[in-house]
């Protein structure tokens, strides 16, 4: 009988392989707090005039002032830099209409000069004196404050750690559950998640610029990583 030579081969294969009982794909999510130790500012001056030209003349010399006095706080020129830069007319409208009652067109009365820095501040510890002197010398608009921390590369690996740990003890209930094991590895994805203060717009007051420092709080930043992890589930054990 030739042909049961053929089929022993086959069946000790069929013995020697594992059996699996499907796959088991699991979400884990990881998260890592820590304060921050860097800020960035978007600052800047606007200035009115009855001219473009008399306009910039002024916001020239106001925001040559501020640059100088954020040099002078310590700020490094590789973390000033110009951001946003603006001349606009200002209009005035009227409800006057002429003889057939169409709406008159507005008329320009003198024009805007906008120019803004976003500044890099390393030490918080000088944040509130900074965001002060900005003011002192001419800084008239503070569009936003936000915290970061310069290498979080350390941060993100303790969540990647937390989050595949969260997936598998998760992989192994379900599993137990299931009667089977986690087998081999197939696949691992992961998504960066950031949540922490967000940017916050400041505007400059007359009591703003009598005050002697700025109150301002770091609070903490979440850096957390979701990660999506696949086995094969093997129910040898059965």
């Amino acid at each position: 009988m030739p042909y049961l030579s053929a089929l022993v081969p086959f069946a000790l294969l069929a013995t020697a392989l594992p059996a699996y009982a499907g796959t088991i794909a699991i979400e884990g999510r990881g998260e890592v707090r820590a304060a921050p130790d860097m800020a960035t500012i978007n600052s800047g001056v606007t200035t009115q005039g009855a001219t473009a030209r008399e306009a910039l003349d002024a916001n020239t010399g106001a925001m040559t002032e501020l640059i100088a006095a954020l040099k002078d706080a310590g700020i490094e020129a590789r973390d000033i830099q110009t951001s946003g830069f603006s001349v606009n007319p200002n209009y005035v409208y009227s409800d006057a209409r002429d003889e057939l009652g169409y709406s008159l067109p507005p008329r320009i009365n003198g024009y805007q000069v906008s120019n803004s820095v976003t500044v890099v501040v390393r030490d918080l510890e000088d944040l509130g004196a900074i965001l002060d002197k900005s003011v002192t010398v001419g800084a008239n608009t503070i569009n936003g404050v936000s915290f970061s921390i310069a290498d979080p590369s350390e941060l993100l690996n303790e969540a990647r750690k937390s989050a595949f740990a969260d997936a598998r003890a998760k992989a192994e209930l379900y599993a137990s559950v299931a009667g089977a094991e986690l087998g081999e590895l197939e696949s691992i994805t992961e998504r960066q998640d950031f949540n922490g203060p967000q940017p916050y717009p400041m505007y400059a007051r007359a009591e703003v610029q009598a005050a002697s420092a700025v109150p301002v709080e770091a609070g903490e930043l979440s850096f957390a990583i979701t990660v999506n992890v696949e086995w094969d589930l093997d129910n040898t054990k059965n």
